[in-house]
């Protein structure tokens, strides 16, 4: 467990299953140091090692963050060629320790629009932690969220069409069933970097009841700290789920 004066504020009893995280602000911290774009998601990486460390000790059992959006292929094809070699860089790395450390990874989004030589690594990397039972890491790849819920009615359709599936029988289970995240747990607690106050097209569907926090530190700049505070926020709130206060103290609730 690592050792953080602010840990001492946090219930381990009771972590969010799964944190979501908008990783936002790598150009701009890099712009306000007359610094490349590149430079701001190399370091960037490095608060990825920070977050996943720390959740992993503290026993997180999902965390996915947002790493590149289907909108984000309008960038220039300079930038986004380098972006795809940080990730190959990253899972190369990493790799052994993921699998050493009983992290599962996962990606989610259209995998087939990237480069067939960054399917393969992501393939491989599954594979190889395919059999991690802790927390399981995803990493958001060309994703937008109303494309995977569009995706799922289309296959929810097709096995109405083909007789696979009666229309009565589609509920939010099933629906579930046909997202990306399917097997993992809703979002509980989403954080977004750099002072920006939006969803962008992330998780629509899983951030249903998540509690969101929203800072103004760029995520290069994002420490175990941040997290921890983070944590702390979201534990201090009382999750409703859509109840009154009436129903959450009946004993029936």
């Amino acid at each position: 467990m690592p050792d953080h004066p602010l840990l001492e504020q946090v219930d381990l009893t009771r972590l969010p299953a799964h944190i979501a995280i908008i990783m936002d602000g790598n150009g701009r911290w890099a712009k306000e140091r007359h610094l490349p774009r590149i430079a701001g998601h190399r370091v960037g990486v490095q608060a990825v090692d920070r977050v996943v460390t720390l959740c992993r000790e503290l026993g997180v059992k999902a965390l996915t963050l947002y790493s590149f959006s289907l909108e984000n292929w309008a960038r220039p094809i300079t930038e986004i060629s380098a972006l795809w070699g940080i990730l190959s860089e990253f899972l190369q790395k990493e790799i052994r320790r993921m699998a050493a450390e009983n992290i599962r990874f996962n990606a989610i989004g259209r995998i087939q629009d990237l480069p067939r030589e960054v399917q393969e690594l992501i393939a491989s990397t599954r594979q190889q932690t395919a059999s991690c039972t802790g927390m399981v890491l995803s990493l958001a790849l060309s994703y937008g969220a109303r494309e995977e819920l569009l995706s799922a009615v289309r296959r929810l359709a097709e096995a109405v069409a083909a007789g696979r599936l009666r229309p009565e029988e589609i509920d939010e289970a099933a629906i579930d069933g046909q997202l990306y995240t399917a097997g993992l747990p809703n979002v509980d607690l989403l954080i977004r970097t750099s002072g920006e106050l939006r969803v962008s097209n992330f998780l629509l569907w899983q951030l249903a009841y998540a509690e969101f926090f929203f800072t103004d530190i760029y995520w290069p700049d994002f420490s175990e700290a941040d997290l921890l505070r983070a944590i702390i926020d979201y534990q201090n709130r009382q999750r409703r789920f859509g109840r009154t206060q009436e129903q959450l103290l009946s004993p029936k609730s």
